[in-house]
């Protein structure tokens, strides 16, 4: 008896299929992963609604729906499987010598040729002598010592940031028991061979979620940590200066611990600190619908209105502007010297097609960099609110992600929805390294990083480091 014509069909399409591979399969080797849709393991295989094509087992297989607990194959399960694979791939090119550069011909060598044959200026030569360091950045994992080891081993890391001088880590972390609670790791260990660091103890525990942070210099540079905490129940949300004075054995022997200041603010999606002249000692809450401008002094605010939620802020240092990221996709600019009554305090506007989730001002103030919920980064020219230039491969879909602007070494550093941190050239666009983590893909582990030009303080190398679950790690230029 024969087959049914639709098993029939798919029966010669998969041994058709299964010929194709045994002739393609030495070149598959070396391309990306796999996606999720029938095609992955070969363009020339047809897609069958219904049924997924397995590259290695080179038969197809019926999708089955998702809510049945019977190990069913559907295609969120295919995905999962086919991004574990792609990065135990890449982990594995991460540890071989001979990885691949991200520029064709580019190396040492040629490098070094090309400068003495003046091909390359000394600012050439320095940007590309960073990006062929960045390249070959190698992942060490750093020890972390603590006077309270079991929690080290139990408490993963959710947020990090390093300081102005790069030789403080401020952490927030997850508590096992529920809640989070805060950190500082001194970076001054961060050296060859050992990479060993101090976690200072701190004082303070709250079981709120961190929707925002940055660093104050209320009292000093770096003297503060802000926070933008959401409220739960009948506490209401708040912004929280707290002085790093706080944490033991970071201060000096003597020295009072510093007041903790809390100022009653509802839902704020984001926050920013001033050193601008015209708005000294103040800080900027974004809200839904509203920015918030506070004197940390006085405790006066200035109120501005707006048509969507501010998930992103940063002021600029040299003019009075304070730029702002909407959920609607307009970034805006506020003129610090205007009123909130009047209505002229909108200095720029800009545009992207997705939520904006960070905004980061370049050091002349002439040009910003964005990023959105669909993906794009782009850099802006703010004198002609034209857009420049744009970054390719960055994943995000409704993430809140940062992005990280380090124009020393001309690069850009930014984390996927993906789990992928990647790094760009500054300069053109390039992408430099893609760099997976160590642990599966997963929306509760997106690692998160701080890159600087001198990691544990002014005499210490540029680095990445990269913080996920219980582990802190560091990707070192030397």
């Amino acid at each position: 008896m024969g087959l049914p014509k639709g098993l029939d069909q798919m029966r010669h399409l998969r041994n058709d299929a299964g010929a194709q591979q045994s002739t393609q399969g030495s070149s598959d080797g070396h391309g990306e992963a796999p996606s999720t849709s029938s095609t992955a393991g070969n363009s020339s295989v047809p897609d069958l609604p219904g049924y997924y094509f397995d590259p290695e087992k080179k038969r197809y297989f019926r999708l089955l729906p998702g809510h049945n607990n019977c190990n069913p194959l559907t295609k969120e399960s295919i995905r999962q499987k086919e991004m574990e694979r792609k990065r135990l791939k890449l982990l594995e090119e991460e540890k071989q010598q001979g990885k691949k550069i991200a520029r064709l011909g580019f190396n040492t060598s040629s490098l070094l040729q090309k400068s003495k044959l003046g091909f390359l200026n000394a600012t050439s030569y320095c940007r590309l002598a960073h990006e062929l360091r960045v390249s070959c950045m190698q992942r060490k994992k750093v020890q972390i010592q603590s006077s309270d080891p079991s929690a080290l081993a139990s408490d993963q890391f959710n947020l990090i940031m390093a300081d102005t001088n790069s030789d403080r880590l401020f952490t927030v972390n997850d508590v096992k028991v529920g809640g989070s609670k805060y950190g500082i790791i001194s970076l001054h260990g961060l050296k060859t061979p050992t990479f060993r660091v101090h976690m200072h103890e701190n004082l303070y525990f709250t079981n709120r979620k961190v929707n925002a942070m940055c660093w104050a210099s209320l009292n000093h540079l770096d003297s503060h940590v802000l926070l933008c905490l959401m409220g739960i129940a009948e506490t209401p949300g708040c912004a929280t200066l707290l002085p790093t004075s706080l944490f033991v054995s970071n201060h000096a022997a003597g020295d009072r611990p510093g007041m903790l200041c809390s100022f009653r603010i509802p839902g704020a999606w984001s926050c920013a600190w001033s050193l601008n002249i015209q708005a000294n000692n103040c800080f900027s809450t974004g809200l839904s619908r509203r920015v918030l401008v506070t004197s940390v002094v006085t405790g006066h605010r200035q109120s501005f209105g707006t048509s969507s939620d501010v998930l992103t802020q940063q002021f600029a240092v040299t003019a009075p502007l304070l730029f702002n990221g909407c959920r609607s996709g307009e970034i805006f600019a506020i003129d610090l010297r205007c009123q909130n009554q009047g209505k002229g305090w909108k200095a720029t506007r800009l545009f992207h097609d997705s939520a904006v989730t960070s905004v980061q001002i370049l050091q002349e103030e002439q040009c910003l960099m964005a990023s959105d919920m669909a993906g794009t980064i782009k850099l802006w020219d703010l004198r002609t609110t034209k857009c420049i230039r744009q970054y390719a491969g960055h994943v995000n879909e409704y993430a809140h992600l940062p992005l990280h602007v380090h124009e020393e070494e001309g690069i850009l550093v930014a984390v996927g929805q993906d789990c992928y941190t990647r790094i760009w050239s500054l300069h053109d666009g390039q992408l430099l390294r893609t760099i997976p983590s160590p642990y599966p893909t997963s929306k509760a582990d997106i690692p998160s990083v701080a890159f600087s030009s001198r990691l544990g303080g002014s005499q210490g190398a540029p680095g990445l480091l990269m913080a996920v679950r219980q582990d802190l790690y560091c990707f070192s230029y030397s």
